[in-house]
């Protein structure tokens, strides 16, 4: 959330911002709405005072006076409380500002592809894509899927679960044990703050699940829960940074991929993730940003996977983000780049949001945090990555080497 005040002393900064971010937030709105709520704020404080200094002087002043008096106030109350949740649910409509870093664009065209990593493999026969690898070896079942759930789900069995359960289980212990997380297994519903707190809503509405009798919401990803971890919190001197990592499923309309390949296990309701956050000191924030993208990175090369990173331009940014890289990895059956992972830079868009601070030192005012987030991968396209670059020409599947303790087999075949 921006700070109303910065808002107004900086209009055509935001405005901008909105331009190229190419956004419709109501900024004319929330100036209007501005000034009449302040200018209802002095009107009130204006007649609060005629009040209090006929306490002071002890002057009289007749019942009908008095009466009016009182009437007035609490409608101007009322007036200025209303004003003010307006003005509240409007500036929950604006995202973050972009970094100066950030290319402008108008869409995902023109992001921009920063570096590499490994060689697409290539093949002496035609590589199949995962959704025929998985029926033949009896891995995938999107029939009975089907029929359990509808479009867009699927059942893993045998290796192919097993194969899931063993990728969150690496990404975990690498995250806690090689780059100093600590994991937390959240709640997969939260409560209709969590959700505002992180900035879901009320923009992405139409994309998540709710359950409306008890107003619990389905997570979209483990990001949600952990910023709130530490809602309404201030953060004592020296803690900072804090890092969590989390897996959770993760639940989504897929309302925003209409008219996209929805083949396979790319774009489902329900999937897995393993989530990266971060609490930080807005100094580091940046070159945090840089460390977690390399966390992420790390798990894309101990699977030996050919992957590039690409930085978002301005109209691509997700709306808490400020600045984000996304990490792609090559799928060469589907024939194209699978995003894995989004790391962003969110500011104190979502402490400001979350109302979670720190202090610098024992002495010094509470000032508000930066949050960073990341997948650290997320499932299944990290799935899709190995069934499709670890193809054989019978149509096995190689397993990856850091991957075998923990399935406890070296192929699916």
């Amino acid at each position: 959330m921006l700070d109303l005040k910065f808002i107004r002393e900086n209009t055509d900064l935001v405005r901008e911002a909105l331009d190229n971010r190419q956004d419709t937030a109501p900024l004319n709105e929330i100036l209007l709405l501005d000034i009449e709520h302040r200018q209802k704020v002095i009107e009130l404080e204006s007649f609060r005072h005629v009040r209090k200094e006929a306490a002071r002087e002890r002057r009289q002043v007749s019942t009908d006076e008095g009466r009016g008096l009182r009437a007035t106030i609490r409608a101007l109350e009322e007036e200025v409380t209303s004003l003010n949740k307006q003005l509240q649910e409007l500036l929950l409509q604006v995202p973050n500002i972009p970094h100066p870093s950030v290319p402008i664009g108008v869409d995902e065209n023109d992001n921009i592809v920063l570096r590499s990593w490994g060689e697409p493999g290539r093949f002496d026969f035609p590589p199949a894509p995962h959704w025929k690898l998985g029926e033949s070896l009896g891995i995938i079942d999107f029939e009975r899927g089907v029929k359990l759930s509808g479009t867009r789900f699927y059942i893993l069995k045998g290796l192919g679960a097993r194969l899931q359960r063993a990728l969150i289980s690496f990404m975990l212990d690498l995250h806690t044990t090689e780059h100093g997380y600590n994991e937390v297994y959240p709640p997969f519903m939260v409560k209709r703050e969590c959700m505002v707190g992180s900035g879901n809503l009320p923009k992405f509405a139409d994309n998540l699940y709710h359950d409306e009798e008890d107003d619990f919401w389905f997570v979209p990803t483990a990001e949600v829960p952990i910023t709130n971890l530490h809602r309404d919190e201030i953060i004592p001197p020296g803690i900072l940074p804090l890092y969590y990592v989390a897996y959770t499923a993760c639940f989504r309309r897929e309302k925003m991929s209409a008219g996209k390949d929805t083949r396979g296990l790319k774009r489902g309701h329900q999937f897995d993730k393993v989530e990266l956050y971060k609490f930080t000191e807005p100094s580091a924030s940046d070159q945090e940003l840089e460390k977690l993208t390399n966390d992420a990175e790390q798990v894309c090369q101990k699977l030996e996977l050919p992957y590039r990173i690409k930085q978002l331009c301005t109209a691509d940014l997700g709306f808490a983000s400020t600045k984000s890289y996304d990490i792609e990895m090559w799928a060469p059956g589907c024939g194209e780049w699978l995003e894995v992972s989004s790391c962003s830079n969110c500011g104190d868009f979502q402490a400001r949001r979350t109302n979670i601070r720190y202090r610098p030192s024992p002495e010094a005012k509470p000032q508000f945090a930066h949050t960073l987030n990341g997948s650290g991968l997320a499932l299944p396209r990290v799935l899709i990555a190995i069934m499709e670059n670890y193809q054989q020409a019978d149509r096995s599947i190689l397993i990856p080497e850091v991957l075998q303790p923990y399935v406890g087999e070296k192929v699916i075949k």
